[in-house]
């Protein structure tokens, strides 16, 4: 059962303070329904709120660490009281690495996995059961990534946690088939997000100069997060079970069906020409 009309639903966005998450809070308020934004930043939620209640609708904003279990069942308690249970659940909150597995130190392994698929599991495992006991047509969409389909080298941490994303999610929607909750995987391909600006996820053995030809390469190929969120919201009109959306996502779904040593040479060439091999 598609959830078709979104007025008045209460729409809880991980990582909302930016890229992807930020687009989705607008994108979900621009229809009527109800943001629940989080983010580690808590300064630039308050700049969202500002966007989303500028459309008309309300905007609750919490500062939360998806990779504490602690932090999330907290704040779904506190949520389950004041608002009810969720209609949608969007875990979005993710960081990236850049830099080739054995000229990288292993320390940012921990945190790309702690954020990227503890944050859903935790969002996941504290929400669901509400969502479950109140009923109804109701959504969760786990973002995962393309690189969860098939990575690029240099980002082997990023790529580990996507797979296992995509991995998780096939088994929640297997557990969740006889209830009325529908959970959609979203795997974007090249989107032109922070994500990958920050220099703290980038291996020092990663020079300037290779930074600068991936800005203009997700600047060139890539398309912008409000994409992403459009899906999102026809994934959860549809009752989508996989969103393909931004460039090169689809190529690599089918490339991969067809062939993965063609796929690998395709995604070879493409990473020797940004000049990371």
């Amino acid at each position: 059962m598609a959830t078709t009309e979104l007025k008045n639903k209460k729409v809880l966005i991980t990582g909302a303070a930016s890229g992807i998450g930020r687009a989705a809070a607008l994108a979900f308020a621009r229809r009527g329904a109800r943001i629940i934004a989080t983010d580690i930043n808590l300064d630039a939620l308050q700049q969202v709120k500002l966007e989303v209640e500028a459309l008309g609708t309300r905007c609750i904003i919490h500062q939360l660490d998806v990779s504490s279990s602690e932090a999330v069942r907290e704040l779904a308690e506190q949520l389950h009281t004041s608002v009810g249970a969720l209609d949608v659940l969007i875990n979005n909150a993710g960081i990236g690495y850049l830099g080739q597995f054995l000229q990288s130190d292993l320390a940012h392994w921990q945190r790309v996995l702690d954020i990227n698929v503890m944050g859903v599991v935790h969002g996941c495992y504290h929400f669901i059961p509400q969502m479950i006991k109140a009923g109804g047509a109701r959504h969760v969409l786990n973002v995962a990534s393309a690189a969860g389909l098939y990575p690029s080298p240099t980002m082997a941490a990023y790529a580990a946690s996507k797979h296992a994303v995509f991995g998780f999610n096939e088994v929640l929607k297997m557990e969740l088939a006889d209830s009325d909750i529908c959970v959609t995987t979203v795997c974007p391909g090249i989107i032109n997000t922070p994500i990958t600006h920050a220099r703290n996820n980038v291996s020092p053995s990663v020079d300037e100069a290779q930074l600068t030809r991936l800005h203009k390469y997700y600047q060139t190929k890539g398309c912008g997060p409000e994409v992403v969120a459009e899906g999102m919201v026809r994934a959860v009109q549809r009752n989508q079970d996989l969103l393909l959306v931004g460039p090169f996502a689809k190529v690599l779904f089918h490339l991969r069906r067809l062939s993965l040593g063609l796929l690998r040479r395709f995604v070879l060439s493409d990473a020797r020409k940004v000049g990371f091999l």
